[in-house]
């Protein structure tokens, strides 16, 4: 009986610190300066999320931080260096599937103003300073939050002013009233006549996307006013960008 109490004991100890173990993950990243693109080291990492117990780091000589055990669920970044805005990072998702990767830029302060807060989900900024005009960034996020995209970036786009999908079983979509046909794909710099499945021969649409949406960066969607680089269309563009790869 005595031996009996005594293993219930154990057990119940052993279960019930499983119960509030909590499951926890990295955030990992590189901090660069803005308008040279150069490591910045020496940059103060704190995470500001628990303001009873601040857990920080500081970026290496090649600009690179990582702080390992962060509980999963909402967390908030800030990163601070002497002469330089500091920069806050709001609602960062940490999730037990897979490690957060950052790419943080911070600008020189030339002269003393309010602090500046930047959050991670910022969109809609051009990422081709020279095709500002009618043009609609996109990320990765956007392709699967539309109804209907089906992480398809041209089925995404038909959710925008201006923009029509002309048939459901297929991602051609009308810009402006204007032939599908004249809409041109371009990834990282390179014309593709047709990124789709089951593609008629001199259209830019088709069944099923060819392109996977888990490897996309900040990427544009242009509707007018193109630049001299876009003259081969009529109708619209993608210029798609890829994320870069892991490091690690």
């Amino acid at each position: 009986m005595k031996a009996s109490t005594t293993l219930l004991i154990i057990f119940s100890v052993i279960f019930t610190g499983t119960c509030f173990a909590q499951i926890t993950q990295t955030i990992r990243g590189k901090v660069i300066e803005k308008e040279s693109k150069t490591e910045m080291a020496g940059v103060n990492v704190v995470l500001t999320t628990d303001t009873a117990k601040k857990t920080g780091t500081t970026t290496d000589m090649n600009g690179y931080f990582r702080l390992d055990n962060v509980v999963v669920g909402r967390h908030s970044l800030k990163f601070s260096f002497i002469g330089y805005s500091e920069v806050s990072l709001l609602n960062i998702i940490v999730d037990a599937g897979k490690e957060v990767v950052l790419v943080i830029e911070m600008e020189e302060q030339i002269a003393t103003k309010d602090e500046v807060i930047i959050t991670a989900n910022k969109s809609g900024e051009s990422a081709n300073e020279m095709s500002s005009g009618s043009t609609r960034s996109f990320t990765i996020e956007e392709t699967n939050r539309y109804a209907g995209s089906r992480s398809d970036p041209a089925r995404m786009a038909s959710n925008f002013a201006g923009v029509q999908g002309a048939d459901d079983s297929r991602n051609d979509i009308v810009i402006r009233g204007n032939s599908p046909m004249g809409l041109l794909w371009k990834v990282e710099g390179i014309d593709i006549p047709n990124p789709n499945h089951f593609a008629v021969p001199g259209t830019t649409g088709g069944a099923i996307s060819i392109l996977n949406n888990k490897i996309f960066g900040q990427s544009d969607f242009m509707t007018g006013a193109f630049s001299a680089e876009f003259g081969n269309a009529n109708a619209g563009v993608f210029d798609i960008r890829l994320r870069n790869g892991n490091n690690e």
